[in-house]
């Protein structure tokens, strides 16, 4: 770990699971920690814990965010560059998986806009925050279930022509967060940011726990839950990346229990990363 005072990072999603427990372990390191999250109670009980948590090594602040609003994106960022000009970790560990194909109010499928849109406009709407931060880091949470994605199809991002299948769409989701880091590590001076994705296990969080996933939700997930880790334990690698001296300068590669591995041959595929950038600015408008 190395010291954080002086530095700003944002967490996605902090108020609960992987990455309340990454904002604590982060928070811990000194940095000032901005939970960006859709429920505001939540948000509040949150950064009391964590603080606390943190023993009063860094300050914690909240800025609403629903990532399924594009004007929610840009409204936080507008809230968060008028108090901070920079910053040092961008965090981008929110998500879901849904059973049945929604919509946002921008009329995304929405796991494709959670999953990756709107963390695609987040981070580039922060990007002369994050080059005041450099050499910053933003560390993306992606998951195993990328490598049940077998490529993208991206004549139908959105799932309005195929059968909708909820995990299918959330690992396609997770393997645009590979491709999508790729791409960032790709375009970036390694020397002002660096990029990097990573699997954090088999959390025992809430995520999936309120019928998000069907059956699986309401049925399997409650018999698997106590082979999983715990959301403590989810969030190190999180941690390791976002804080860690250790990985200083790397850039572009995926993360498994602390070490870079081999990711899915579909998330090495160099076209398809910049094809999905370029199709994610049009529709993000970034």
């Amino acid at each position: 770990m190395s010291d954080l005072t002086g530095k700003v990072a944002i967490v996605t999603g902090g108020n609960s699971g992987i990455g309340k427990e990454a904002a604590v372990g982060i928070a811990r390191e000194g940095a000032h920690v901005v939970i960006a999250a859709r429920n505001p109670a939540k948000a509040a009980a949150a950064r009391t814990e964590i603080e606390t948590r943190a023993d009063a090594r860094g300050r914690v602040e909240t800025i609403p965010i629903d990532l399924a609003s594009f004007a929610s994106v840009h409204e936080f960022v507008d809230v968060f560059t008028a108090k901070h000009d920079r910053v040092d970790i961008l965090l981008n560990n929110a998500g879901l998986v849904l059973h049945k194909r929604a919509t946002t109010v921008d009329g995304h499928e929405t796991q494709f806009q959670v999953n990756h849109l709107s963390h695609f406009l987040l981070t580039n709407l922060l990007h002369d925050a994050l080059a005041n931060g450099a050499p910053a880091r933003v560390v993306n949470v992606s998951s195993y279930a990328h490598t049940r994605a077998r490529g993208l199809d991206f004549d139908d991002l959105d799932w309005e022509r195929r059968r909708y299948r909820g995990f299918a769409a959330y690992s396609a989701t997770k393997l645009m967060n590979v491709l999508f880091t790729r791409e960032l590590a790709r375009r970036s001076d390694p020397d002002v940011l660096t990029a990097n994705a990573l699997h954090p296990g088999f959390v025992g969080s809430n995520f999936a726990r309120e019928g998000d996933i069907g059956l699986l939700g309401t049925i399997g997930m409650p018999l698997i839950r106590p082979f999983a880790i715990s959301s403590a334990t989810g969030a190190l690698t999180s941690i390791f990346l976002a804080t860690s001296p250790d990985v200083a300068g790397l850039t572009g590669l995926y993360f498994v229990k602390g070490k870079a591995v081999k990711p899915a041959a579909h998330a090495l595929d160099e076209a398809a990363a910049t094809r999905l950038w370029e199709i994610s600015e049009k529709l993000t408008q970034a």
